[in-house]
């Protein structure tokens, strides 16, 4: 199904914030004399209530806790909360709910002066139509009640939202109240815990929400590996869809490649025309080659320019990446543009036998154009190129 709206925890899901809550914990800890825990000891503070947190993970009576988060505030409001960034991705995920004429709200145990301070430090808050955090001398609201006066603030039924949060009790919340949750991994919660609170799906990148916002998504529940080969891998997943049905989907693992549009100054690009076999065909594309575990994509890109053409250049620029056959592999093909060439001697491997062509602009345009030129990520480079060269 389509969600209408997405509800957004905000410390661990929008914003980590954790640097600035842990140093102003262990600054009220330490103020009070209490022994002041290692940092991973004191996440518990990130998303609860402050007041139920000193008082169920440190002992302190409810007037000593209240001291506490006064002594907290003491340095988070001046230093603390600027000691925060958002999570990458986030302001892209926003921006494209909204183009998808979504509803975003905000439902979090943090104090709203708090949130829309750093909503506004970052330029997201107009993309939220309801903001809910709580009061400073009311800051003990349960997770579930901020959820679902967000709900209400947002006019959009249970059903049809969706909750997006770090930590177990957002999913808790949302499923106390009939509403759809995302457990995220890029927080401070664990697959684990999502899975134990009933998080109806999990997501591993930020990008996954949109995806699970829009009914497309498809989680993953099983994967059989079927072949493990010098290249590519081979495996078999059980997927659940957003409506729950189950489906099985056929993947090929890759590590991805490079590939380089080199031009010359004489306006040729740098071509190389090999036999490929999976096609039986002799065909004309840019040099490319598979990136190496844990290698940099530009120094792969220079490597495989050299390697292949004996060609090296004064600069590579970022062209994209693109993904050649997404319907069942999940190869990622980065493209540079290489320019100020100088040409050495090859260094093929010993199974590898093409030429080096240097092809003018025009005529591998139009070899395009009239399908002789076939290879994607030749046509994909070559096009991005004339277009950025306005050639």
């Amino acid at each position: 199904m389509r969600y209408s709206a997405v509800i957004f925890d905000f410390d661990g899901t929008i914003c980590d914030t954790g640097e600035g809550i842990l140093k102003s914990a262990a600054y009220a800890l330490e103020a009070f004399g209490y022994e002041v825990p290692e940092d991973n000891e004191l996440t518990c503070f990130i998303g609860p209530p402050l007041l139920i947190t000193f008082q169920e993970k440190f002992g302190a009576d409810p007037a000593r806790a209240d001291e506490l988060v006064r002594k907290f505030r003491e340095r988070y409001t001046n230093k603390g909360i600027f000691e925060s960034r958002l999570y990458d991705g986030i302001k892209e995920l926003l921006i494209a709910l909204k183009k998808d004429n979504l509803k975003i709200g905000i439902a979090s145990s943090k104090p709203q002066d708090y949130i829309e301070t750093l909503l506004d430090h970052f330029g997201i808050k107009s993309y939220f139509d309801v903001i809910c955090g709580v009061t400073f001398t009311a800051d003990c609201e349960s997770k579930t009640s901020i959820i679902a006066r967000c709900q209400k603030e947002l006019e959009i039924p249970g059903n049809n939202c969706l909750m997006v949060g770090d930590k177990s009790y957002d999913i808790e919340g949302a499923k106390t109240n009939l509403i759809d949750s995302v457990g995220v991994l890029w927080g401070y919660g664990t697959k684990f815990e999502h899975i134990e609170a009933g998080a109806k799906f999990i997501a591993c990148k930020v990008e996954d929400v949109e995806s699970i916002a829009l009914g497309f998504y498809e989680q993953t529940e099983e994967v059989q590996g079927i072949f493990s080969g010098k290249i590519i891998n081979v495996h078999v997943d059980n997927v659940t869809l957003v409506d729950g049905t189950e489906a099985v989907r056929e993947v090929v693992d890759h590590p991805g490649g490079v590939a380089v549009v080199g031009l010359t100054d004489n306006n040729e690009i740098i071509m190389v025309r090999q036999f490929r076999y999976p096609y039986k065909e002799t065909i004309y594309e840019i040099p490319a080659g598979k990136l190496e575990k844990g290698e940099d994509p530009k120094e792969a890109g220079i490597r495989e320019f050299k390697e292949e053409c004996g060609a090296t250049a004064e600069s590579f620029e970022w062209l994209g990446e693109i993904y050649p056959t997404p319907g069942y592999c999940g190869e990622i093909i980065r493209l540079f543009y290489a320019k100020g060439l100088t040409f050495g001697d090859q260094d093929l491997d010993d199974d590898e036998y093409l030429d080096v062509i240097k092809m003018p602009f025009s005529e591998c345009v139009s070899k395009i154009m009239n399908g002789e030129i076939k290879d994607a990520k030749t046509i994909i480079g070559v096009l991005k190129l004339k277009e950025l060269l306005n050639l």
